[in-house]
């Protein structure tokens, strides 16, 4: 496995690890599993770590502040900007996803069935949410 860049594993401004190298190695080794590693680019796999990072802190957000915020002059209720934020990464990680994943499906000789990392994801937001991470 290359070795996980510093800013993967990077401390955030909420003292909080973040999860973007767990999700690099877990990534990285469902690749190797399928023998597909040297065909994705490791700075793909980076991206998708932190975009995949970003969208569990922006749903770690709303789940702590809302839905809505209050505007910063009128004071009226708007809708929170990490609702949009949360959406837009969720769309870039599920972009980058399916370039990681068209690799494996056209290099590799076997059918796959099973869990994927994407799967995994929902699976470390619930913990997140928990306090179990």
């Amino acid at each position: 496995m290359p070795p996980v860049k510093k800013y993967l594993k990077a401390k955030q401004k909420n003292g909080l690890e973040f999860d973007a190298a767990d999700i690099f190695k877990e990534t990285w080794e469902w690749l190797v599993e399928r023998g597909c590693e040297k065909l994705v680019n490791t700075q793909l796999i980076e991206q998708y770590a932190v975009s995949v990072s970003r969208w569990i802190q922006c749903e770690e957000c709303i789940s702590k502040f809302g839905f809505l915020a209050r505007h910063p002059t009128t004071g009226n209720a708007i809708a929170s900007p990490y609702v949009s934020m949360s959406r837009d990464y969720m769309k870039q990680s599920s972009q980058l996803w399916f370039q990681i994943f068209q690799v494996v499906k056209e290099n590799n000789a076997t059918t796959y069935q099973g869990s994927t990392p994407q799967d995994d994801v929902m699976e470390r937001l619930l913990r997140s949410r928990k306090g179990m991470n």
